[in-house]
């Protein structure tokens, strides 16, 4: 069993920051891969990163490529997401996700941080 803890969000103003934290429990987080995921409200949560075991691969959504960065630290068990030009449209709940397999079927989510942008 894998338990995520997401940390990190608040309210930014527009061209702001933040970098939110995903911290993992147990001993095999290096043989996770991981995402980021978000849902605004009133619409469907969406992929926003991921992250193979190792950090050598990741991935973005086109509307993030460029100002945001994934990365992980194996030994610290925690992934990071580094958040830079942020925008209205970035507002949303942020949850991390794990899995043992493959990034189109994610087996553990944490709890969501909220991350509001303001205009």
């Amino acid at each position: 069993q894998v338990q995520l803890v997401e940390s990190g969000g608040g309210l930014v103003q527009t061209g702001g920051s933040l970098r939110l934290y995903c911290a993992a429990s147990g001993r095999s987080f290096s043989r996770l891969d991981m995402g980021w995921f978000r849902q605004a409200p009133g619409k469907e949560r969406e992929f926003v990163a991921g992250i193979g075991r190792s950090g050598g691969t990741t991935y973005y959504a086109d509307s993030v490529k460029g100002r945001f960065t994934i990365s992980r630290d194996n030994g610290k068990n925690t992934v990071y997401l580094r958040m830079n030009s942020l925008e209205p449209e970035d507002t949303a709940v942020y949850y991390c996700a794990a899995t043992w397999v493959t990034m189109a079927s994610y087996d553990y989510w944490g709890q969501g941080t909220q991350v509001i942008v303001s205009s």
